[in-house]
């Protein structure tokens, strides 16, 4: 089995649906991954989606969204929303893709700020031949990271966030864990434009979640 993390973006810049791009619009919403999204019948969908921040500004704008059908939210500030909702043309072309595709698509999927969308896609290496040729044209799709699909592996790196993830990609490629270390904290702060503080907090929640998969067996 292998996996190919892509990076798909709407090639005009845009959000794949108008709910997406309602919720960008938003300074005080943060989004975090989606855990679900699945195609209820040929006109609509749902979706389990992540908030990190503004999860009450969030459920404004899906109360007053015109695609939205129903919605239910659970946390306080942060917190998931469930949400069923009309889907557009391009949705629906992209849910109808992922059903008939032989590929699996690993949950969660993730949401950057600028709109991009994060999705590994698991399967044999023959499934990948043409893989993408269905896709719309107005999807860009760039491959970020293939390999052989260890899914313990991935389920522990699966604990860390996106953010998380930068932070241990700029270190390992830094030498941060080398023997002896090619760099500091204060240098990777320099890399990636934050305080040496914030480096060493990441690196710490980063270490624990990954290292408490192992001791534990989770």
């Amino acid at each position: 089995m292998r996996y190919v993390t892509v990076r798909a973006t709407h090639a005009e810049g845009e959000a794949f649906h108008p709910l997406g791009a309602a919720v960008a619009d938003e300074p005080a919403v943060t989004t975090g991954p989606i855990h679900q999204l699945e195609l209820i019948d040929g006109d609509t969908g749902v979706s389990l989606s992540e908030v990190r921040s503004g999860l009450d500004r969030y459920s404004e704008v899906l109360a007053d969204s015109p695609y939205v059908i129903e919605y239910t939210t659970t946390g306080a500030d942060r917190g998931f929303a469930y949400t069923h909702f009309e889907l557009d043309e391009l949705t629906r072309r992209l849910l109808r893709y992922r059903r008939s595709s032989d590929l699996i698509v690993e949950m969660p999927i993730e949401s950057e700020p600028d709109g991009a969308t994060v999705v590994t896609l698991v399967g044999d290496a023959a499934a990948f031949s043409g893989a993408f040729d269905p896709i719309p044209a107005e999807v860009s799709i760039d491959v970020v990271e293939t390999g052989e699909y260890d899914p313990g592996v991935r389920q522990l790196f699966g604990r860390l966030t996106a953010r998380q993830r930068e932070v241990l990609e700029a270190a390992v490629r830094a030498g941060y864990y080398e023997n002896p270390r090619e760099t500091t904290q204060e240098g990777l702060a320099e890399e990636l434009g934050v305080s040496p503080a914030t480096v060493g907090e990441h690196l710490r929640k980063i270490e624990s979640r990954v290292l408490s998969g192992f001791v534990a067996g989770e």
